[in-house]
């Protein structure tokens, strides 16, 4: 009975430290759920008021201690007006085609200044605005000291 008496004992700690190791993954995998508790308050948060900070600043006119000279501001210089040039508005220009003189093969180019169609060659000028290059695609044309490239209106 002693042989029997220890199966007993030995089976009884091997299911025990089964039934530990078993209840401790069930409570892993079905934690009990957290209750959330809500604190009401009658309390209406106001924040307090901030305060703008006093400033000053130093006036250093006194005596050098070392030189014993006393310190001058110094005078703030009024600045001159400034020459404002005037805003010449730019002209409205629009480039629509191109025509060549077989004969001759010189190009003739449609232009259209302010709303007026002009038929222009190379450095001819109508309305102070005057045709520099050209090819079928864009022209250049300088007025009031600016150059400027127009594409082909289509």
């Amino acid at each position: 009975m002693k042989k029997n008496n220890r199966t007993y004992l030995l089976l009884a700690v091997v299911i025990g430290i089964w039934g530990i190791i078993g209840f401790k993954i069930i409570k892993a995998s079905n934690p009990y759920p957290k209750l959330v508790v809500q604190m009401t308050s009658n309390e209406i948060f106001e924040p307090k008021q901030v305060k703008k900070r006093d400033t000053f600043s130093i006036a250093a006119n006194y005596r050098d201690p070392f030189l014993g000279t006393v310190h001058a501001p110094k005078k703030m210089r009024k600045t001159t007006s400034k020459v404002v040039k005037k805003q010449v508005p730019d002209k409205v220009i629009s480039y629509t085609g191109f025509i060549t003189d077989k004969a001759s093969k010189q190009k003739v180019f449609f232009v259209t200044i302010e709303g007026q169609q002009q038929m222009m060659g190379l450095n001819d000028t109508f309305k102070d605005v005057k045709l520099i290059r050209g090819t079928k695609d864009k022209i250049k044309v300088r007025y009031n000291g600016k150059t400027q490239n127009i594409a082909i209106k289509q």
